[in-house]
């Protein structure tokens, strides 16, 4: 039973009926495909984000502090949408009373709660992220966690709105708090790169 501060919107719930019963329908190889996917799509992100960090870390005190601030901020997310888990405590929608099976095979249980979803917060956040550090890198990143946000519906362990949260969410606070946090560490980097004057000679 939902005891948080939302009750799950109609069109949510029916949507995700929908998917589900698609999703049950794929061919088999699909399902397989699908129910990795929504694991590796986060670890190819963070290659993606690694990918377009690197060329940054030599390029000067800014783009370095830009590199730096952008996983941060990431975590910043991910603890968010932890926080929010707890206060919404929307359950998922896998323990709801309807006979549907799901991809995922088993659902998560009582106490991990759907609203928002993590792994999509995750996905915003590093799609954020890559889009501030490399927009070229961006074209593959963007589609990819649109992607991820939606095979947690496919596999049936979130609703549309919590995946949709989950990647406004992770892009909100990368995009805004990637630029804050790079403010004061490119100040730090300029200061330890700036040469000591009246230093003892050599």
């Amino acid at each position: 039973m939902n005891t948080g501060l939302s009750a799950v919107p109609p069109f949510s719930d029916d949507l995700y009926q929908d998917i589900v019963r698609f999703a049950d329908g794929t061919p088999e190889p699909v399902q397989w495909f699908a129910a990795h996917f929504t694991e590796w799509s986060i670890v190819l992100l963070g290659l993606i984000l690694v990918a377009a960090a690197l060329p940054k870390l030599g390029t000067g005190p800014r783009n370095l502090a830009l590199a730096l601030a952008a996983p941060v901020t990431v975590v910043l997310a991910y603890g968010g949408s932890e926080l929010l888990k707890i206060v919404v405590d929307e359950d998922r929608p896998c323990r709801a009373p309807v006979d549907l099976a799901i991809i995922a095979g088993r659902c998560p249980p009582a106490g991990d709660w759907s609203f928002p979803s993590n792994h999509s917060t995750i996905a915003g956040a590093l799609a954020a992220a890559i889009l501030l550090l490399s927009p070229r890198l961006a074209w593959y990143a963007i589609p990819l966690a649109v992607f991820a946000a939606f095979s947690r519906v496919f596999v049936g362990l979130h609703y549309p709105h919590d995946v949709l949260a989950g990647l406004l969410l992770g892009a909100l606070v990368t995009t805004v708090g990637t630029p804050l946090l790079a403010r004061p560490a490119n100040e730090l980097l300029r200061r330890r790169a700036r040469p000591v004057k009246g230093g003892a000679p050599c």
